[in-house]
């Protein structure tokens, strides 16, 4: 599609700027972002508008890797924190011990203890002696295990303590690195919404629909708002998860949400699912390793249906071959065909 004589101008001053954000496609370097070289300007309007939407799905996958991070990240601050309970219970067992031990030494200082041949002094017979000194070995097994666990509590604390302290390392790296995956994240949306915002209205419809299309005709006029009839599932939990879903049509997406007034792909799932009190993690990666997998042609509503490879998008089949879920930026919680992409499915709610 061409521009608009009339509008010659005004493009020809903006069209540097929005082809150099359009097409710094995005490569993904372990954690790391690295934008790519840009290429050729783009010929028409239309093309700008299919590299920018191209772009939004790079900045959808780099979401989902930080919304790894960031699960993974809760994960290690929750082993931190019960490697710290399990180090602080070894502490006081260890200083349980040491009171013991400390008893002992005292008691033989002290010579309150009482020997075998004091034994045999004090003994009336040697029945009374034999006696004695059966009494005597159970106290000196008794010290044995005594000093036996003393030895074993400080083990236990010693390794408890290395366990936090590198839990609570791990945790930290990882902290950093979220942290600085989010700064990233943060700039490069802004560059995205800032080139969007220079489109044509006709532009960005165009690039929204090329989200999930796989050819260059828009999906976008043939794409029902609402299902064909009630969505009914088998469980009473998928019901929940996908009237939830349903109720947050026409919220926004954005990157790394989770609700409850915007969303990305995954933060709309764990959202839904949570209501049925089913925890997901808030990663499309994540929950596509959950519940049990689902081939496409016995999806039931409810179901997750997963897209790409690696996988970076996810929705809630509804049934009728549509699913409810969070699209692209610039869009709105929806309910849409299966896209293109199909990678796979999970049951998370039988």
């Amino acid at each position: 599609m061409a521009f608009p004589l009339g509008r010659a101008a005004r493009t020809s001053s903006r069209r540097p700027a929005l082809v150099r954000g359009a097409i710094a496609l995005l490569a993904v370097a372990g954690s790391l972002f690295v934008i790519a070289p840009a290429q050729a300007a783009p010929a028409s309007s239309g093309e700008a508008a299919e590299l920018l939407a191209a772009r939004g799905h790079e900045l959808e996958v780099i979401t989902e890797q930080f919304n790894d991070a960031r699960a993974a990240l809760a994960e290690q601050q929750e082993a931190a924190k019960a490697a710290i309970a399990v180090m602080e219970q070894a502490t006081a067992d260890l200083a349980a011990a040491q009171a013991q031990v400390r008893g002992l030494a005292r008691t033989a200082y002290t010579g309150e203890g009482l020997g075998s041949f004091q034994a045999l002094l004090t003994s009336e017979s040697a029945d009374a002696f034999v006696d004695r000194m059966s009494t005597l070995q159970l106290v000196a097994g008794h010290q044995s295990g005594i000093l036996e666990r003393a030895a074993a509590a400080s083990a236990a604390a010693a390794q408890a303590q290395a366990t936090a302290q590198q839990a609570a390392a791990e945790a930290q790296a990882t902290y950093d690195s979220v942290a600085a995956q989010q700064a990233t994240l943060q700039a490069e949306v802004d560059r995205y919404r800032a080139d969007f915002a220079q489109l044509s209205a006709q532009e960005q419809q165009a690039a929204v629909a090329g989200h999930d299309r796989s050819d260059r005709a828009s999906r976008a006029d043939r794409e029902p708002a609402a299902p064909a009839g009630p969505v009914v599932a088998d469980s009473a939990a998928a019901q929940i998860a996908i009237d939830t879903a349903m109720a947050q049509r026409g919220k926004p997406y954005v990157w790394a949400a989770g609700g409850p007034n915007a969303y990305d792909c995954s933060g709309l799932t764990a959202y839904a699912f949570r209501a049925a009190g089913i925890k997901l993690p808030h990663s499309s990666r994540l929950q596509s390793q959950m519940g049990q997998p689902v081939s496409r042609d016995q999806l039931q509503p409810g179901d997750l249906v997963f897209f790409y490879s690696p996988v970076s998008h996810v929705g809630i089949y509804i049934g009728n071959g549509q699913m409810v879920h969070a699209p692209t930026s610039g869009d709105v919680v929806k309910v849409a065909p299966i896209m293109s992409g199909f990678s796979g499915a999970r049951r998370i709610a039988a």
